[in-house]
């Protein structure tokens, strides 16, 4: 065994140590699958070596087939159903009735309303119940994530967190989604790096940031969702009061 390959094997048996001692921790677990290769070497392990950690995963009714197929290729390959979670029909079609369908091209505001409805309100349902969960973010992505941690209080969803890739670089995740075969997007093999919503999401050329075929459009330090902020601004929908207003919040 060379000392690359030594190396990412004791960085795979520290994290299935992680993923166990999460498992261990709380009641209830889950991994939020964004279906991204970092998502996928999670799961390959929580599967594998059968940690009892719950799988989802959110359509946003705009991802590409390409995405949607790796769910068909995790029951294939694993025996395993990952949950899905959709947006509100109702929340969509006011969306659209206010900004048009493709509105979230005309500013960061209105972009992240349509993460809102179609991300964050899906992942509140998802956690719903829950204790902690988990995310394959890793520091490495970009700018809003340089600083991530392993562990942090989530506030706004109100319970616990953890980013147990934040320190491994694509290098060794791709190291690790090759030696173990383990499924991916196929977007990947045309040059995407970060895959989101196909409106969304382009590929990328070489020297550009990783994230940089994402809301392209964009300035890099706005480039997130909402799903993985400690705190948002945007008033939740299970806060009744007016009609609803997706006023868009600072996402992650």
């Amino acid at each position: 065994m060379t000392n690359i390959a030594k190396s990412l094997y004791l960085k795979k048996q520290v994290l299935v140590e992680q993923l166990n001692r999460i498992a261990a921790d709380h009641k209830s677990v889950a991994l939020a699958n964004s279906l991204s290769i970092e998502d996928m070497l999670i799961t390959h392990l929580l599967l594998t070596h059968n940690i009892a950690i719950e799988i989802f995963s959110l359509d946003t009714g705009r991802l590409h087939q390409e995405t949607l197929q790796v769910i068909d290729d995790v029951k294939k390959q694993y025996g395993y159903q990952i949950e899905v979670f959709s947006p509100d029909a109702d929340d969509i079609e006011k969306y659209v009735q206010d900004n048009g369908i493709n509105g979230f091209y005309d500013s960061v505001e209105q972009r992240k309303g349509c993460c809102y409805v179609r991300k964050v309100l899906p992942l509140k349902r998802a956690l719903s119940g829950k204790e902690a969960w988990i995310t394959g973010m890793r520091r490495e992505q970009g700018a809003t994530r340089n600083e991530l941690e392993e562990k942090a209080w989530d506030e706004s969803n109100g319970l616990w967190k953890y980013n147990p890739l934040a320190d491994w670089t694509e290098k060794e995740v791709w190291q690790l989604i090759r030696s173990e075969n383990i499924p991916y997007n196929a977007l990947y093999d045309q040059h995407f790096a970060s895959i989101g919503c196909a409106p969304c999401t382009r590929s990328i050329t070489m020297g550009e940031d990783v994230r940089a075929g994402r809301w392209w459009w964009e300035n890099p330090d706005s480039k997130e969702c909402g799903l993985h902020v400690q705190a948002s601004p945007i008033k939740l929908i299970s806060e009744p009061p007016e009609p609803i207003k997706y006023d868009g919040g600072d996402q992650g």
